[in-house]
């Protein structure tokens, strides 16, 4: 008996006019399609229920446990924490150490390129990594000031102070106010899990920001390397360097500095990875040495610059090197941060391209760190450690910071052991903020710029990656060289724009234009060395005897290629429909409104031209046929002639199918209307096979798909269909009684395919008249295919002969849509044993 809200919805569905019976399918109460009649409730066999809404909300909304778990993720230390060892320590303390000896100088020299003072680099990096390891789920990447968003900062800044000028704002306000919107922003989308957006973001895109930023960068540090004045730097790069080659000869001392610096950088890096090649014993040493070298040249060129100008110093006159000048000692600039509306709205624009910086370099960076040390990151989670990172910070000055490459790779190689190693490089910090202002002041300028040339260069993508690309993908190196093309020619939000951009709209296009395969049938043989094998060597096999690994079920056996070979396959294989009117179809990326109507026309101009109409003299009357199908021109009779085949059955194989959407179906049912008036007085069969979603199965269900078609009640036909399903074995066993089993179905099985029936697939043929009062369920009772004796649960026993023991075997899919299969071979097999229903 129906429950109470059973028959108020029941009773709302009549008032509102709802069908609940719009489908009519197989089994329902209803029958007015045609199909034979059975009774699923007294088969014992597997019926497949649908998804519900409410079984969908559950999956979704989070449980209690669900939410524990999450609230636990976001502190990922809790994990390790407690096992810390000396061992770890160790490990930590080194890479720590190295890491806080590169971050010092490279971030001052990158808060220059952020248009502040070098004291909020030293803020951010200190930031960056006392707070990220608290996040962490990976225990390499470093963050703190890097080279690409410390230029995008600088240029909102600009931009920014340009439309706030008179209003009393400086710019390391802008920093921080851009550091806190843009942190929130991430966190935000940390927090709701969805960092995998940062997937949207091809490669291609990616290696094109990050070779047209470095580009950007390095050409616009070498007027200050060199000494030269008089331009902006922050114009479109090719800009630049038309200016650098016109005031070439302003160039002072500093270029002196400058250039030995950056010549002293990449001598150190190529002589010490020369002797780690020659002496690989003393490898870490070397390693070592490379690693500080940035150190070490900031030092030597301070001694350098201590010498040429401590007398400029002392009696305050103008130096001979441009140094930093003061650096204030501690945290002069720490405060709550001042946010208006005003400030917001000066880089509001800038904004996309800001976080999306941050997004980038990060989660890039941590993923290739993951794979490389065997670990893997929750995206999410590193958003919510940028994210808390560029709130927090800016309340002790710092601006804008994400993931480092140089330095995460340095500490990588250092034999970092957790993310603990962030807090040893915040005491290397502070120790350079409290303790070493003084010794800032010598530090020449040219050498900073030389050192962020250097740092940016490692950014640039190799000519031989770029061929690997072009190997791969042609069509992506092109996007690749519009984004370095653009960045050069124009600004570094441009370039992430247009790649970006560019990337979503190939996949768009690969995502509209794609294209389905019509597939033939191949029967193939498996070859080992030069020995071909055959399927009575299974016979032949002592009994008890197992297998060779190179051999499978069958040696023999039939598969299924697009017969236009555009898959790479050997076109001197001959391949053709498997049967006459009977069409199997693949789809290849999804079937979804994009891509619906391009599938389906293709589908139904191949039918067309494949196929005969099944009668031709269906229009009785010349005003009678359509204007796109006029017939034989005047004086001319039809061609009743035609060889070709009538339309009988189309499998659609949609294994690369996920989700269907309302256009694709409704598209499917068009097409499906369509091919019914081309076959008619017959219907097509429309098969389907490899569907791996139970809502893209209730999708094409509801739209009356899965079970046959009736034919038109004026076509005289008496014809049933002949279901036809997959069963399967229920567990198994290596034994010798399991292995003369399966020998003994395999020469049942060719015993069949006499009968068009292969596999498991051998229901009864004879033909069900509306008056038999045998149900199918009667009939699958008695069969052998699926079992003697009612088992329980939707099993069968099934009478084994080796071993004197009876087996389980259960149906794979549901009874009640007999038109859904478990693979091509399946739903082939019963569209053969149909296709005899069919006009020929």
């Amino acid at each position: 008996m129906a429950s109470t809200p059973t028959k108020i919805g029941h009773g709302l569905a009549k008032v509102l006019g709802i069908d609940l019976h719009y489908r009519n399918e197989t089994g329902s109460e209803r029958i007015t399609r045609g199909e034979s009649v059975f009774s699923i409730d007294a088969a014992d066999a597997y019926v497949e229920y649908e998804p519900t809404a409410r079984e969908w909300l559950h999956d979704v909304l989070p449980n209690s446990h669900e939410l524990a778990q999450y609230f636990a993720s976001l502190f990922p230390f809790v994990h390790w924490i407690t096992r810390y060892n000396l061992q770890w320590l160790i490990g930590d303390l080194v890479a720590g150490i190295t890491v806080g000896a590169v971050v010092v100088p490279q971030s001052m020299a990158y808060a220059k390129l952020a248009e502040l003072s070098v004291e909020f680099g030293l803020y951010s990096s200190f930031m960056g990594v006392l707070i990220y390891w608290f996040f962490a789920t990976s225990k390499d990447i470093t963050i703190g000031p890097v080279a690409v968003l410390s230029t995008v900062t600088g240029n909102v800044v600009i931009s920014a102070s340009a439309k706030l000028q008179g209003q009393g704002v400086s710019k390391d306000i802008i920093a921080s106010s851009l550091a806190i919107i843009a942190g929130a922003i991430v966190l935000f989308l940390g927090l709701i899990r969805l960092g995998w957006i940062v997937d949207l973001i091809s490669l291609p895109a990616i290696s094109a920001f990050m070779t047209g930023s470095a580009i950007n960068i390095g050409v616009g540090q070498v007027p200050a390397m060199m000494g030269i004045t008089g331009f902006s730097t922050r114009e479109s790069t090719y800009k630049v360097v038309i200016n650098i080659l016109k005031h070439l000869g302003r160039s002072n001392l500093n270029a002196a500095f400058g250039l030995t610096s950056l010549f002293l950088l990449y001598s150190i890096r190529f002589t010490c990875n020369q002797l780690a090649k020659r002496f690989p014993t003393r490898a870490k040493l070397f390693f070592f040495l490379n690693t500080l070298r940035t150190a070490f040249v900031i030092l030597l060129y301070v001694l350098f610059s201590y010498l040429a100008n401590r007398q400029h110093k002392a009696n305050g006159t103008k130096t001979k090197i441009t140094t930093l000048g003061t650096v204030p000692r501690g945290f002069k600039h720490a405060r709550v941060p001042h946010i208006t509306t005003n400030i917001i709205s000066s880089f509001a624009s800038e904004l996309p391209s800001v976080v999306i910086v941050l997004l980038i370099e990060h989660i890039s960076i941590a993923k290739s760190f993951g794979r490389v040390n065997n670990y893997v990151i929750n995206p999410s989670q590193e958003l919510v450690a940028i994210g808390v990172t560029n709130c927090l910070g800016p309340f002790l000055g710092a601006y804008p910071a994400t993931g480092s490459f140089s330095r995460t790779a340095i500490k990588s190689k250092a034999g970092v052991r957790t993310p603990f190693a962030g807090v040893i490089t915040a005491f290397v910090v502070l120790l350079a903020i409290y303790a070493l202002p003084a010794m800032f002041w010598y530090i020449p300028n040219a050498t900073l710029s030389a050192v962020i040339i250097h740092a940016v260069g490692d950014l640039i993508t190799p000519p031989n990656t770029v061929y690997q690309f072009w190997r791969i993908s042609p069509l992506e190196v092109f996007i690749f060289f519009a984004g370095v093309i653009v960045t050069v020619f124009s600004t570094i939000e441009d370039g992430i724009y247009v790649t970006v951009s560019v990337s979503a709209a190939l996949f768009a296009f690969r995502a509209f234009k794609a294209r389905g395969r019509f597939m033939g049938r191949a029967k193939i043989h498996s070859v080992v060395g030069d020995h071909l094998l055959d399927p009575t060597d299974d016979d032949k096999r002592q009994p008890g005897a197992r297998k060779s690994p190179s051999e499978g079920e069958d040696s023999v056996r039939e598969v299924f290629l697009p017969i236009d070979h555009h898959d790479g396959s050997n076109p001197t294989i001959a391949l053709e429909d498997p049967y006459p009117g009977i069409f199997i179809y693949r789809f290849s990326e999804g079937f979804n409104y994009p891509n619906a109507n391009h599938y389906l026309d293709s589908l139904t101009e191949t039918v067309f031209k494949k196929t005969r109409r099944t009668n031709p003299a269906s229009y009785a009357r010349l005003g009678d046929r359509p204007w796109n199908d006029p017939g034989p021109r005047r004086g001319k009779e039809q061609d009743d002639h035609d060889s070709r085949p009538t339309l009988k059955a189309i499998i659609l194989d949609m294994a690369s199918v996920n989700n269907v959407d309302l256009t694709s179906v409704q598209n499917l049912i068009d097409v499906r209307n369509q091919l019914d008036k081309y076959a008619a007085p017959d219907t097509v069969d429309w098969h389907f096979c490899n569907i791996n979603n139970r809502w893209t199965k209730r999708a094409l269900a509801a739209a009356g798909f899965g079970y046959y078609t009736p034919e038109t009640p004026d076509s005289g036909i008496t014809h049933r269909w002949k279901p036809i399903f997959s069963v399967a074995d229920i567990g198994g066993s290596d034994s010798a009684a399991a292995e003369a089993e399966a020998r003994e179905n395999r020469i049942a099985q060719r015993t069949l395919s006499q009968v068009r029936s292969q596999d498991i697939e051998a229901a009864p043929h004879s033909e069900v008249g509306s008056s038999d009062s045998e149900s199918l369920n009667k009939q699958l009772e008695h069969t052998k295919a699926y079992g003697g004796h009612a088992g329980h649960h939707g099993e069968r026993e099934f009478g084994r002969s080796g071993g004197g023991k009876d087996g389980k075997i259960a149906v794979v899919q549901g009874l009640n849509r007999p038109l859904f299969h478990v693979d091509v071979t399946a739903a082939l097999n019963s569209a053969l044993a149909n296709a005899q229903r069919k006009s020929h």
